[in-house]
């Protein structure tokens, strides 16, 4: 009895070992960006600069890593799993996915949970999947982590972030913003480091540009972390606009928008509970762009089945914002029917005005 005792004393103390020399690790290799540094940044081919009152369009869509597809669920959702079962899977998830972007053939699109290197997408680089045809592009991680100890087995290493492509348009340049982190200490340490993925487009016969900002807003906090890093993502396209650029940012706020929880209330809070978007987050003449007809997100807690009335749970949070000197002239909510990814694909038609006064040229 006495050995036996020993033993599990023993096994105990070596777990206890391992479990904090991992801790140290990952605290000692923590992900830790500016507040604000350099993109990726790489063009090629011949790239114009935006032209105004030209029609343009813009594809919006978290793609779920290429690993949340129709087949998954997802531990954090109230499900099990955190990787499709195989590269294979993967693969066909990002085929499907790259089929849909060629098919709304759109100018400018902007992704969200695009892994270049993780353990989960069996080393894919993604971008070099999704990026057929695109001429400019954009890439700042906001999930970088050599290994993620949950659940079992365990996720392992992750990279991933926010990719925005163009096709024929220039990007000058191209910053990652830190959002503020509402984790603290271990928690920290292996979660996601979110961020905006700024890229700035020249706007012809102007000095001024277009911004278009690529976002990932917390999901997984109490609620405070969304609100911190909404308001500064607001303070950030505020400053923008009072520049005289032109601004558009979109991507998963992980809010529900304005009027859409009475069309697909949350029957399901006990697995995950979005929060909820301010109608007042924006100031006057500024719009907010998203199409409730369709539901932009489903939940994790199962394979998909459309059918599954009771099971399934629905939410609109992916849209768009766009500055008083862009016009909005459409939005929809592709229906991909979650095939390849958790979200739908949102589309935005726009263009940018010519006829108004920018606030930098009003104090000029």
């Amino acid at each position: 009895m006495r050995s036996i005792l020993k033993f599990l004393m023993t096994l105990i103390l070596i777990a206890v070992i391992a479990a904090g020399g991992l801790l140290g690790w990952l605290t000692a290799v923590e992900f830790q960006p500016a507040p604000v540094e350099k993109a990726e940044l790489v063009s090629s081919g011949v790239n114009s600069p935006v032209k105004t009152g030209e029609d343009l369009s813009l594809l919006c869509w978290n793609i779920g890593y290429g690993g949340l597809g129709k087949n998954e669920d997802f531990f954090m959702d109230g499900g099990k799993l955190s990787k499709p079962q195989d590269r294979n899977v993967a693969l066909a998830y990002l085929d499907g996915i790259r089929g849909t972007i060629a098919e709304q053939a759109s100018d400018l699109v902007i992704l969200q949970e695009v892994d270049s290197d993780s353990s989960r997408t069996y080393g894919l680089d993604e971008r070099s999947y999704l990026d057929q045809g695109m001429s400019s592009e954009s890439y700042a991680l906001n999930y970088s982590c050599p290994f993620v100890p949950v659940p079992w087995p365990p996720i392992g290493k992750v990279h991933s972030g926010l990719f925005t492509m163009t096709k024929g348009l220039a990007i000058d340049e191209a910053n990652r913003v830190a959002l503020p982190c509402p984790f603290s200490w271990p928690m920290r340490i292996a979660n996601l480091k979110r961020c905006l993925l700024a890229s700035y487009l020249p706007v012809e016969g102007s000095d001024k540009q277009l911004v278009l900002v690529n976002l990932h807003l917390e999901a997984y906090d109490s609620g405070e972390g969304k609100i911190a890093q909404t308001k500064q993502l607001r303070g950030f396209i505020e400053d923008e606009y009072a520049k005289g650029n032109y601004v558009i940012a979109g991507g998963d706020f992980n809010q529900v928008f304005p009027g859409s929880l009475s069309i697909y209330p949350n029957t399901h809070e006990e697995n995950w509970k979005p929060g909820v978007l301010d109608a007042e987050l924006l100031p006057a003449g500024w719009a907010l762009a998203y199409d409730s007809s369709t539901p932009t997100c489903r939940l994790l807690n199962q394979p998909y089945n459309p059918n599954d009335t009771q099971g399934t749970q629905h939410y609109v949070i992916d849209g768009v914002i766009l500055s008083p000197n862009v016009e909005l002239k459409g939005v929809e909510t592709v229906d991909a029917g979650f095939e390849n990814s958790d979200h739908n694909p949102v589309k935005v038609a726009f263009a940018l005005k010519s006829d108004v006064q920018n606030p930098a040229d009003a104090t000029s």
